[in-house]
């Protein structure tokens, strides 16, 4: 799987979160009942501040001996914290990602993506990943992957 290495500034994104765990029989109703209050809540519209009409599922606070537990949000970049209404804020950190480009049915596309970078080989630094949704459409979305590196020297990354 192609990737490219991005270095990114500091986003602050607001939204609603969870907490869940690869291992969890119920990790796809609570990340798809996320997803489904994100927008049928009227959240991502009340959203003030926002810096694009894009949305993110950002991963962050990873626990457990395989990384297998996180807090999930649905998300999305604002240009400062919103005060006041019950919003997660969450800082996606600066810093060095492998951006994977992935196209295709939404649902099927990304699950098979995280399937495939979960073998690789890379230097996680598993503080924040994430996904950011280009497009609304369901059959031929685009969809760019975020994985946040470890800092520090240059490393050979297997693509």
């Amino acid at each position: 799987m192609n990737y490219e290495i991005v270095t990114l500034e500091e986003k602050i994104t607001a939204g609603i979160a969870a907490r869940t765990s690869n291992t969890s029989p119920d990790m796809g109703a609570v990340i798809g009942g996320l997803w489904n209050r994100f927008f049928s809540e009227g959240i991502f519209a009340s959203i003030p501040g926002k810096v694009n009409d894009r949305t993110l599922g950002i991963y962050t606070d990873y626990a457990g001996a395989e990384k297998e537990t996180y807090t999930i949000l649905t998300a999305c970049e604002v240009s400062a914290e919103p005060a006041g209404d019950g919003l997660t804020v969450c800082r996606i950190p600066a810093g060095r990602y492998a951006r994977f480009a992935i196209r295709g049915d939404m649902h099927q596309a990304v699950a098979e993506a995280w399937e495939e970078i979960g073998r690789m080989n890379l230097p996680r630094a598993f503080g924040c990943d994430f996904e950011e949704y280009k497009n609304a459409d369901m059959e031929h979305a685009e969809i760019d992957i975020y994985i946040g590196l470890q800092g520090g020297a240059a490393f050979p990354l297997d693509k």
